[in-house]
């Protein structure tokens, strides 16, 4: 019990600010891209089905890159996979923003993305061993700061876009800018634990568990995937609102779950982790389905609020079971989770467009909040594996 009640030591956070660095330095490196796609879809004289083309090439590079960051991260340890991959990470957004033609934009981009991934798993891997020492959850509150950075590279994107800055020189600006937080980051972060560098679990391929966490992650991803294209045409086409109305679908569900994550370490630590998980995963399951069937454009906005709340704290708490549950394989089993919750990110679109074809909009969106009851059905296995000594 002392141990658990003990302050932390100096390094640790020294350590928790290094985490923070990163999870933010990520975030702002994704919402500095998306603030300027328009911009350079003008300059380069894109159309819409080759923007997707440069979209899809983030996340190729994306999952790709998780493919071998986990088995890195276990076997030299993830603050020393981190210094590199971070500055990978801020040094490739000059490639976008320097690029004259699709085909070195899409190459860019899946550099982008590849810098992304290893960064998302191995600080992901670094904040549970941070969370170890701390012997306390703080993982949320990382993935709340996540969002901000997101907020912080949008906003300046914004500004940017206002001012007509062009798109280079907005990019070079932004990946020193990056390239100086993680720098200073990486200095703050724990050195490799003996066994994180030395042992290797025999264990090979992906666990029941990882999977059964894995399926968790691609169900909310799913979700949170299809609000951001879904829910405004939802509000708009179904319920008949202004385009204004519609745009607040996806705030609230946004600013919801922003909101409760910076609240979802205390809550954890409260009620635990399972109970979490499920009430999360009721609130967004019920919230989400009785708005929807309302047929109500508040109703609906309720239940989009709602669904993010839900949404908030499963996937930081799937990514913290799942990174806990082997700390000699941490990396691994947090880039095949990963894999699989990219997956629904990018299949909850086409996933929902796909239904409409064969029913209406209204059911198609009941299927998120239905994936999220299930969630809140296997919620126990986020419980926290006994200690072994």
């Amino acid at each position: 019990m002392s141990e658990t009640l003990s302050a932390p030591a100096v390094s640790d956070r020294r350590a928790r600010w290094g985490v923070i660095g990163y999870f933010v330095a990520t975030g702002a490196a994704l919402g500095t891209w998306t603030s300027r796609i328009p911009a350079i879809k003008q300059d380069l004289g894109l159309d819409d089905g080759q923007v997707t083309v440069a979209l899809f090439a983030i996340a190729v590079g994306s999952v790709l890159a998780m493919q071998v960051v986990g088995h890195l991260a276990d076997r030299f340890g993830s603050a020393r996979v981190l210094g590199p991959a971070g500055l990978a990470m801020a040094a490739s957004l000059l490639v976008p923003g320097y690029a004259g033609s699709l085909p070195v934009l899409v190459g860019g981009l899946v550099l982008f993305g590849a810098g992304h991934g290893v960064v998302d798993v191995a600080m992901n891997a670094h904040a549970m061993q941070v969370q170890r020492r701390y012997s306390r959850p703080i993982v949320i509150t990382f993935h709340a700061l996540f969002s901000v950075g997101g907020l912080i590279g949008s906003a300046v994107g914004a500004v940017a876009a206002q001012l007509s800055t062009p798109v280079w020189l907005h990019f070079t600006l932004a990946a020193i800018a990056l390239a100086l937080l993680v720098g200073a980051s990486r200095r703050r972060l724990l050195p490799a634990e003996p066994q994180e560098a030395a042992e290797r679990s025999r264990a090979r391929g992906m666990s029941p568990a990882i999977l059964l966490l894995g399926v968790l992650a691609f169900s909310c991803s799913l979700g949170e995937g299809s609000m951001a294209d879904w829910s405004p045409l939802y509000l708009h086409d179904e319920l008949r609102t202004s385009p204004a109305i519609a745009a607040i679908g996806y705030a609230v569900f946004s600013t919801m779950m922003a909101i409760c994550r910076f609240l979802g370490d205390h809550l954890v630590a409260r009620f635990g982790p399972v109970v979490l998980v499920r009430t999360c995963g009721l609130i967004a399951g019920v919230g989400m389905g009785a708005g929807l069937l309302s047929h109500h454009p508040v109703a609906a906005i309720i239940g989009f609020a709602l669904f993010g709340v839900g949404l908030s704290c499963i996937i930081p708490q799937v990514f913290s079971a799942a990174g806990s549950r082997d700390p000699a394989r941490a990396g691994r089993d947090l880039a095949q989770v990963s894999t699989l919750g990219y997956g629904g990110l990018l299949a909850g679109p086409v996933v929902i467009g796909v239904i409409t074809h064969w029913t209406d909009l209204t059911t198609a969106l009941l299927i998120p909040a239905a994936l999220a009851l299930v969630v809140a059905i296997t919620a126990p296995i986020v419980r926290p594996r006994p200690v072994e000594r």
